[in-house]
């Protein structure tokens, strides 16, 4: 089984507006309302591919039970855990103003609620795979990763991690089957600047030696990069094809790499599969269908 876990999960309204302009009444010319949070996202992907995950993450108040909905509308499993204090967030991203996001706090998350999520997570089995994705509470103490990672040490489960600064760096130590940083978190790691697919393969390595199994780079337009636990590296350029909507593209990718690391058990296959499902997710008004990731995946593989 897979499990995913989105700590913060949100509403996402998603909105174009034409002319914006700031002080001014600004009226939408599209909107939609969907279900975030980046694990929910790779649940997305991975149910649109006909694998089940189970969205596991903690939701508050009316927000937070429509989080809950939506998400069971898609017929992804979920096993959320209702907490008392505040609301689930919403988010509001504005499509035709590239990188524009306001985002929510979202609610406070005691010890208690914290311990339950660990207690549903005691149930993995070996060949399971655990994907930790996106930032955590204010609330939620900084190793929240690691705690988790350490707690279920030694069972033979992937551990997938898709995250920034420490939150990444604390986790490798316990050999998490996949790491997916973008070239910029990459080089603030390290500090410096990253902007060909060759510049990153010698920081993937460095992330190797101190512990990440494979380190799967997200470029954006310069396409991506694989350095694989067999000592491969896997490079592609972006595909062609028209930026819709950016928003889960990083999600899909991780879904596509570990449907496609399912499937076959192949790095290149699942490297292949991970660009196409990033990539029709950005060419896409919301996340791919299995349809739109399989014609990208014969016209790159």
């Amino acid at each position: 089984m897979i499990y995913t876990v989105t700590f913060n999960p949100s509403l996402d309204y998603i909105v174009s507006v034409g002319g914006f302009k700031l002080g001014l009444t600004n009226r939408t010319d599209s909107e939609m309302l969907l279900p975030g949070g980046k694990g929910i996202n790779v649940s997305t992907i991975l149910n649109n591919l006909g694998i089940e995950s189970t969205a596991l993450g903690f939701v508050a108040g009316f927000t937070g039970e429509e989080i809950v909905r939506r998400v069971e509308a898609l017929g992804i499993r979920s096993d959320f855990i209702s907490v008392a204090d505040g609301f689930s967030r919403i988010n509001v991203k504005l499509k035709n103003i590239d990188g524009t996001e306001i985002n929510g706090m979202g609610p406070g998350i005691s010890e208690e609620k914290t311990e339950v999520l660990l207690k549903k997570l005691d149930v993995m089995r070996e060949n399971d795979v655990l994907v930790l994705a996106g930032s955590i509470p204010a609330s939620m103490p900084d190793d929240m990763y690691s705690r988790i990672l350490k707690r279920l040490e030694g069972r033979g489960i992937r551990f997938v991690v898709d995250a920034t600064g420490e939150l990444l760096t604390n986790v490798l130590a316990y050999r998490p089957f996949l790491i997916k940083p973008n070239n910029h978190e990459l080089g603030d790691l390290f500090g410096v600047k990253l902007t060909q697919r060759s510049e990153v393969v010698p920081y993937g390595k460095k992330l190797q030696e101190r512990g990440a199994r494979n380190v799967l780079i997200s470029m954006a337009g310069e396409g991506a990069v694989l350095v694989a636990e067999d000592g491969g590296v896997h490079e592609a350029p972006a595909p062609e094809g028209n930026l819709v909507n950016a928003v889960g593209a990083g999600d899909s990718m991780v879904a596509g790499f570990i449907a496609g690391w399912m499937e076959k058990k192949d790095y290149r296959h699942a490297f292949y599969m991970g660009v196409a499902a990033g990539s029709a997710s950005a060419f896409s008004e919301y996340l791919a269908t299995k349809g739109e990731i399989m014609e990208l995946y014969e016209r790159i593989s």
